[in-house]
């Protein structure tokens, strides 16, 4: 692979990354905000909560893949 087409997968990936960043957040203000009405259903909450979670295992996946690998 060329180093412009590296640049741009590198480039894409970073978008992606903030697009699942901010979704994360979302879900926890989302999560928040049903906690603080005092009657969000339980389930819905723990939905979103493994959701989030899920987000958070495809954030780490990126950031490991946008991370220039170290040679110690």
């Amino acid at each position: 692979m060329n180093s412009s087409a590296r640049m741009e997968q590198l480039d894409v990936l970073r978008i992606e990354l903030g697009v699942l960043r901010q979704e994360h957040r979302d879900l926890d203000d989302a999560i928040r905000a049903l906690e603080a009405t005092g009657t969000a259903d339980m389930l819905t909450v723990k939905r979103l909560k493994k959701q989030k979670l899920g987000l958070k295992d495809k954030i780490a996946v990126l950031e490991d893949r946008t991370t220039p690998d170290i040679i110690a």
